[in-house]
């Protein structure tokens, strides 16, 4: 990311390492989302150097034709731009949300408390702490705002995105289909399996 300022209203966000990550799955990359769908996934992160793991959830959905947006935007930088995102995708049928965050973690919990949609929360591995905080932060959520907390890092994203299949899978068949095959494919990838010879 680069050294200019960005404006969204009155907050200013100022990028320091990578280009912000602000996308909509694109139909010529992904054939089977089409571009009046709307996205039926929100997945958010608190700074865009979460990319490289949330990028993870992105592609579990994308392998699946699933229509989904990203964004980079922080509780506690951009908290009215966070939930003005939110309540947009909410209005336009989104059906749950992915949330990645590192160190106190408050953005899959903000998330949550907008919305009753099912929010999955991504913990962003630290330097000091290895993303332990992060984890402890997201699940440890109050009694009544639920959020569905994964892996730490590149597993959890790429699990989170897989779950948010599975849900959608269960009001279609054809998102169902699909799910089953790729369970199978992994199945017999393990069959496939062979040890090398001892020498």
């Amino acid at each position: 990311m680069d050294s200019t300022a960005t404006n969204f209203g009155k907050v200013e966000y100022r990028a320091r390492k990578k280009k912000e990550v602000d996308t909509v799955a694109k139909p010529a990359e992904h054939p089977s989302v089409q571009p009046s769908v709307t996205p039926l996934v929100g997945i958010v992160m608190g700074s865009t150097s979460d990319w490289e793991v949330m990028q993870h959830a992105a592609r579990s959905l994308a392998d699946f034709g699933v229509a989904h947006q990203t964004r980079a935007l922080s509780a506690h930088r951009t908290p009215d731009l966070l939930i003005e995102w939110v309540d947009g995708l909410i209005k336009a049928g989104a059906k749950c949300f992915i949330a990645g965050a590192g160190g106190a973690a408050h953005l899959p919990g903000v998330v949550a408390a907008r919305t009753t949609l099912p929010v999955l929360g991504v913990p962003m591995p630290s330097k000091h702490l290895q993303g332990l905080d992060s984890m402890l932060s997201i699940i440890q959520m109050p009694k009544g705002i639920p959020v569905a907390t994964f892996a730490i890092g590149d597993a959890g994203a790429a699990n989170a995105g897989l779950f948010a299949v599975a849900m959608l899978a269960l009001e279609d068949a054809s998102l169902a289909k699909k799910l089953t095959a790729f369970r199978e494919k992994q199945a017999e990838a393990v069959r496939a399996a062979k040890l090398p010879e001892l020498k």
